[in-house]
């Protein structure tokens, strides 16, 4: 044991620059991941049928297939002929990251938004609001109540998600805990991966939980963070007929 922490002491600096590598990756493909939830969610609701038709295509294409396939073709075959685009490696599991998980965001999107009560729509008509306020107003915030568990969930996945990125040469966590294992034991190296792993993830649930209680407060709906700690706030959307 005395063996492993000498050579767990020798590689941290390595592990804490696969860690980073991590981070970058999550905030990055989550970014873009939010982007496209965002953006897919709302056109998928479009009266139009061609650009309903489009997000539709697009959810589905990234939804139905998997993951690792999607990053091995944005690295290795767009710099192919017919499409000669050289991807950097962060950027392709950015990528890769943000339209995989982006497309799974759009249904939360959209099943957000359509279970917003039918009375704030009716009360947004009666106001005479154009389309984007009766959205951005009004329906938005309280589909975002609702929205931010499910995110949350994703946001977890895609960090797990970066895992598979260092197939492409991307030096991360993963990465480098698989030198740690050739130095150390299978046992002592993925344990301390999982130990890593559950630290990030618990902290970016805890700040989503924060998001969740804010974005209630809002509402006028209450909620204290500190209870966000050992429980999942349940949305609540008693106060929401006051919000039009």
């Amino acid at each position: 044991m005395t063996d492993n922490f000498e050579a767990l002491g020798r590689a941290l600096p390595q592990i804490i620059d696969g860690v980073l590598m991590t981070l970058q990756l999550t905030a990055g493909g989550a970014l873009l991941a939010f982007v496209v939830a965002i953006g897919l969610g709302l056109l998928a609701r479009f009266d139009n049928i061609l650009l309903r038709g489009i997000a539709r295509t697009i959810i589905e294409l990234f939804r139905g297939t998997s993951l690792l396939v999607q990053l091995f073709f944005i690295f290795f075959v767009m710099p192919l002929p017919p499409f000669n685009i050289e991807i950097p490696a962060v950027l392709a599991g950015t990528i890769a990251l943000g339209l995989n998980y982006g497309a799974y965001g759009a249904e939360v999107v959209r099943g957000s938004i359509n279970s917003v009560d039918a009375g704030q729509w009716e009360a947004t008509t009666a106001l005479s609001m154009s389309r984007s306020q009766r959205m951005w107003r009004v329906i938005f915030p309280q589909a975002w109540v609702l929205m931010i568990p499910s995110l949350n969930n994703l946001l977890i996945q895609l960090l797990k998600g970066t895992a598979v990125v260092y197939l492409i040469t991307i030096v991360d966590l993963t990465a480098e805990l698989n030198k740690l294992r050739v130095q150390t034991d299978v046992f002592f190296a993925y344990t301390l991966g999982l130990l890593i792993y559950f630290a990030i993830a618990y902290a970016l649930t805890l700040a989503m939980n924060a998001l969740e209680t804010r974005a209630k407060h809002r509402l006028g709906q209450g909620g204290k963070w500190r209870d966000t700690i050992t429980t999942t706030p349940i949305p609540d959307m008693k106060g929401a007929g006051q919000a039009a």
